[in-house]
């Protein structure tokens, strides 16, 4: 059994967590959000560079007990979402040719029903298939049923905003940038989800570890050109990693006021806009702890930040 399986297996909550501490000492912390504060309110990041206060959407979003971190979680079972507005994001508008991320985020999930449930990210989809005008950024998603993702972290980077675009310049249905974790995720249980992106490559991460897992075109439905001869020296992407060179989608209000006239995105945790629809897509489950960062963490911090929070068995 592979080391990631064996994180898989068996895991349970450390009560007490020392993940704020862990996510301060390492460099580049964005933000730091612990979910401890009642529904009805902000939820502030308490670490990083700036408050960055989550605003709810939609209306309240629910706190639940026995959680991880700080004793309470969010829930997104109520149409609900969390966001901080375009003009608002400022360091966690992430973008740019040589951008670089990692988010760790802390859940427990209920299903495997979730239809591309979101996690966090800056992910505005526009009006869905074959549609350009959307925000996209930086997404850590879930299930992705499209190009070998369901049950499976799939975390998300565009270049474009819209869909994926094949090096000839024709269009994908679909935004098609993602890695996915080897294993799905577990359901019932409280276990760590993330992702890093170092300007190269994306890697899925599930309870602290990145699975290598080769791409497979028969079995992962991506046998399209784009997956299999447009990767590094026209090789294939992969899958964990994936390839994507081509850096991190930046909304300009002048260049972009006629093709993307639904402006930039905010940052939103627990659902997104999709189709001109905002708090689609959601999380099926709770929310402890998220964590961003403008830099690729090692594998070996994010296993660091995954054990500071999650009893491995």
């Amino acid at each position: 059994m592979s080391s990631a399986s064996t994180i898989h297996a068996a895991a349970d909550f450390k009560h007490g967590s020392g993940f704020v501490e862990q996510a301060e000492g390492l460099a580049s912390l964005v933000a730091c959000w612990t979910f401890n504060e009642p529904p009805g309110t902000s939820r502030r990041a308490v670490a990083g560079v700036d408050t960055f206060d989550l605003l709810e959407v939609g209306g309240e979003v629910p706190r639940v007990g026995d959680a991880p971190i700080g004793g309470h979680a969010v829930r997104f079972d109520s149409g609900s979402h969390l966001q901080i507005a375009h003009d608002l994001t400022g360091a966690l508008n992430i973008a740019g040719p040589h951008a670089a991320l990692s988010i760790f985020a802390v859940v427990r999930l209920d299903s495997y029903d979730l239809r591309g449930g979101t996690v966090a990210g800056m992910w505005n989809e526009g009006l869905g298939k074959g549609d350009d005008s959307g925000a996209r950024q930086y997404a850590l998603l879930l299930d992705m049923p499209w190009y070998g993702g369901p049950k499976r972290v799939t975390p998300h980077i565009s270049s474009e905003g819209g869909a994926t675009r094949r090096g000839d310049g024709s269009m994908l249905p679909w935004c098609a940038d993602y890695a996915a974790t080897r294993e799905p995720y577990p359901v019932g249980r409280w276990c760590s989800v993330g992702m890093t992106y170092d300007g190269d490559y994306i890697s899925a991460y599930l309870d602290g570890v990145a699975e290598p897992w080769a791409q497979g075109a028969d079995t992962q439905s991506r046998d399209d050109r784009y997956f299999t001869n447009e990767g590094p020296d026209g090789s294939d992407r992969g899958m964990n990693p994936y390839y994507h060179g081509r850096g991190v989608f930046r909304y300009d209000p002048a260049r972009h006021a006629d093709t993307k006239p639904g402006g930039g995105s905010p940052f939103v945790v627990g659902a997104r806009e999709v189709r001109g629809q905002a708090g689609s897509e959601p999380l099926a489950g709770d929310l402890a702890g998220l964590a961003v960062f403008d830099r690729a963490l090692t594998g070996d911090q994010m296993l660091a930040l995954h054990r500071s929070v999650i009893e491995d068995g």
